[in-house]
């Protein structure tokens, strides 16, 4: 089940938990990345869902993973798609590889945009929204 969106009134998109992400927001406000790994195939999965792509068993477990990647695609967004957005970009939105063998969308952050390539080796790092949300973003490292 895909996340819904929530529109703050300062106009930033934030996901809401549902029951099938709660764990990995709850997670994440640990500045833990847990993901789902299937307790039949051992395979790792993300987003959040009730069943494995893979073999189709509902059986998981949250396992917590080394929030280590690499960028497998990325965009430089240079328009904002809100106002919230308008003195935030360049943002870099990329496709992160984990080595867990998952891949995720986030931004990659404290690095030039012009400098991000694909194959960059990143680290989650989390930004503290509010009470309920801490968004995972990756960094650059060596």
């Amino acid at each position: 089940m895909e996340e819904d969106n929530q529109v703050l009134d300062d106009d930033r998109p934030l996901p809401i938990p549902n029951s099938f992400s709660k764990p990995f927001w709850d997670a994440a406000l640990t500045h833990q990345l847990r993901l789902q790994q299937c307790d039949d195939c051992h395979v790792f999965r993300y987003y959040p869902r009730p069943r494995c792509p893979e073999c189709g068993t509902s059986r998981a477990t949250w396992t917590d993973v080394s929030g280590k990647g690499t960028v497998y695609s990325f965009t430089i967004v240079r328009r904002p798609l809100t106002q919230w957005f308008r003195d935030r970009v360049p943002l870099v939105c990329a496709v992160i590889e984990l080595d867990e063998g998952v891949r995720m969308i986030s931004n990659v952050e404290e690095v030039n945009p012009e400098d991000v390539v694909i194959g960059m080796n990143v680290q989650v790092r989390f930004e503290d929204i509010n009470s309920q949300i801490s968004l995972p973003k990756f960094v650059p490292v060596n």
